[in-house]
């Protein structure tokens, strides 16, 4: 895992005017932990965002804070607003930790209401917004520097086994022409290798999915007698073998048990623990840009 030393910058976004309720704590007062050096904390209007700048370069992005209070409905406007979107057009899943792809291409209808059965949504919809929601899963942005498509991708355990990321990918590729080496994704806060303790049954269940055994060698480790999986580790392996550069993929290091003062942590709170999104609008494409197309 990359050594975090470098201070983590924090810079001002989003524009000023309504503030949406807030946690307790406020947010002049939080401690913030320090990102792996591609990821930078801003400060929004509602509390601190983290962002991903090499994702940023292609897509407007955020990861929320505890501090947003989600899922409310303010919450979810609030966090839209701060990557320039509006609640009519925020899309999302109806979670429940496998592999299935949500696909919004150009020219098909979609509403904001509309929450199928899904771990990921993509979309090459400039405008669009797509989210997911976690609390110690893993959150990964993923947007195409080329094609303009985007992805937002929920990976617990079992979304994880089921390879969620490859899967996303590869419907990016299919429906909308996306090179996998086009692609930049980020790995926002989750639950962290040196937190996650798991039991022997995950081991099978990734066996039985067909991982190889050098990879759960990788992901799963024993220290104190205590198994623990590496979520972070298998979710950049298996976008790098869906044909990511390895340049492209980008990790922020934090955990969120370990920071549960910053972070929503389910093993922290159990039943009490608030959400955090995932968040990317989808940009237009680079040839859209180019020659001024506007649908």
């Amino acid at each position: 895992m990359p050594k975090h030393s470098q201070s983590g910058a924090i810079s001002k976004a989003g524009g000023a005017g309504w503030q949406p309720q807030l946690r307790a704590g406020g947010a002049g007062s939080m401690s913030l932990p320090i990102p792996d050096p591609a990821f930078r904390w801003t400060v929004e209007p509602w509390g601190h965002a983290l962002r991903c700048a090499p994702l940023e370069a292609v897509a407007q992005h955020l990861f929320t804070s505890k501090q947003l209070r989600l899922p409310d409905s303010g919450g979810w406007a609030a966090a839209v607003a701060s990557v320039g979107g509006s609640p009519d057009q925020l899309r999302r899943v109806k979670q429940v930790h496998g592999n299935v792809v949500r696909i919004l291409a150009r020219g098909a209808a979609s509403h904001a209401e509309a929450r199928p059965d899904g771990d990921a949504v993509v979309s090459n919809i400039a405008g669009l917004v797509l989210a997911v929601l976690v609390a110690d899963c893993v959150p990964i942005l993923v947007a195409d520097r080329v094609t303009g498509a985007a992805g937002a991708i929920h990976a617990g355990w079992r979304g994880t086994c089921a390879r969620v990321g490859p899967a996303a990918v590869d419907s990016m590729s299919r429906e909308f022409g996306t090179d996998a080496a086009d692609l930049v994704a980020a790995i926002g806060p989750s639950i962290g290798p040196d937190d996650y303790e798991v039991g022997e049954a995950l081991i099978e269940a990734f066996q039985q999915a067909g991982h190889a055994a050098a990879d759960l060698a990788r992901w799963f480790t024993r220290r104190d007698r205590r198994l623990r999986l590496d979520l972070w580790s298998a979710n950049r392996d298996q976008l790098i073998d869906a044909g990511l550069r390895p340049e492209s993929v980008f990790t922020c290091g934090l955990s969120t048990l370990a920071h549960a003062e910053v972070c929503d942590s389910y093993r922290a709170a159990g039943d009490r623990a608030g959400r955090m999104a995932a968040v990317i609008a989808v940009p237009p494409a680079a040839t859209d840009v180019m020659f001024g197309r506007t649908d």
